[in-house]
């Protein structure tokens, strides 16, 4: 799944072992937690077909808001505004559809996007530049091939002359895109901000994302300049770590956001789902308490899937309350 390798990608440099996404374990085997405390009643699960994701209201996750990052040599007003056009056009609900679409519906990232394109009148209003020959790097999985194919409709809309090049990684790519080898690429405001830290200041660097996208963007523009790119606003849109419950669980308990599940079901009856680490991982159990104050009376262990199927399968059949999931999934549209 692409989310693992970015997430890890994310998190290299902060104790990566105590982390990153991987773990043992069978499988949706399950396990009751010895919590010190299990504070109220909490809320037992209700099987639905259909999930539905909590707002992360206190920004417990880092804040993986889609950002265009591009290589200075490129910077002029009207490049920066077709891009810009792209990620002010594409909120989360928006970005889902588009996953389905590829995801689920089989389109090609290219088809997908020229739909959306026209669909969201995106190319109006922009003016053209420059010229020239862009090259939009693409990373391996549908959502960033579906953003740069976005990009490609708005810089060609610009005057560019637009080809899209599937680079992999983040490790494959952004060394060329230091070195203008690409001028652009679809990116992820913390977890760009975090590896361009590691890469300067080491294993031991202070990562500087949060869940403030206002505060990461201030820390991640002056570690891009220094490399040579410069960033465009970010989207509404995120690709992190969340949690989803059912939306029978949901209607029952009156659940829009993480705080409403605190306030109503914290305690002995509600059930967490996550991968086996997650009773120890800040941005899963163990976060959920410190931020939330959530405790739970049982952890069921996904073994090693991160927010995968067998998760969404804990909770739509009623084995779990809640479970960590990731926020563009397209089973959300």
């Amino acid at each position: 799944m692409h989310h693992f390798n970015r997430i890890a990608a994310l998190l290299v440099g902060l104790a990566v072992a105590a982390i990153a996404l991987t773990g043992c374990g069978s499988s949706g085997s399950s396990g009751t937690k010895a919590p010190a405390k299990v504070v109220g009643a909490g809320c037992a699960p209700v099987a639905d077909s259909k999930l539905v994701v909590l707002t992360d209201d206190k920004h417990l996750q880092l804040s993986d808001n889609l950002v265009a990052a591009y290589n200075k040599s490129v910077d002029n007003p009207a490049l920066v505004a077709a891009l810009n056009k792209v990620n002010s056009t594409i909120d989360q609900p928006k970005l889902l559809a588009l996953n389905k679409a590829v995801d689920a519906n089989h389109e090609t990232p290219a088809a997908a996007a020229s739909e959306f394109a026209t669909a969201n009148n995106l190319t109006a209003g922009i003016t053209k530049g420059p010229g020239g020959k862009i090259t939009v790097g693409s990373g391996g999985f549908s959502e960033a091939q579906e953003m740069a194919e976005l990009y490609k409709v708005a810089l060609t809309a610009a005057g560019y002359d637009v080809k899209v090049q599937s680079v992999g990684n983040r490790e494959a790519y952004l060394k060329p895109l230091e070195k203008n080898q690409l001028q652009v690429m679809p990116e992820y405001a913390a977890s760009l901000t975090n590896q361009l830290a590691t890469d300067e200041g080491g294993a031991s660097a202070t990562l500087p994302a949060s869940g403030d996208i206002n505060a990461t963007m201030t820390a991640l523009a002056p570690l891009a300049a220094k490399v040579n790119l410069l960033l465009g606003t970010p989207s509404s849109a995120t690709d992190t770590n969340a949690f989803a419950v059912t939306q029978a669980t949901a209607t029952k308990y009156g659940l829009t956001t993480l705080s409403d599940f605190a306030a109503k079901c914290s305690g002995t009856a509600s059930t967490l789902a996550g991968p086996a680490e997650c009773p120890q991982r800040p941005f899963c159990e163990e976060g959920l308490e410190q931020t939330y104050k959530i405790s739970f009376g049982q952890f069921k262990t996904m073994g090693t899937d991160t927010g995968g199927p067998i998760t969404k399968k804990a909770l739509t059949s009623g084995e779990a309350t809640i479970g960590l999931v990731f926020s563009s999934d397209s089973s959300f549209a």
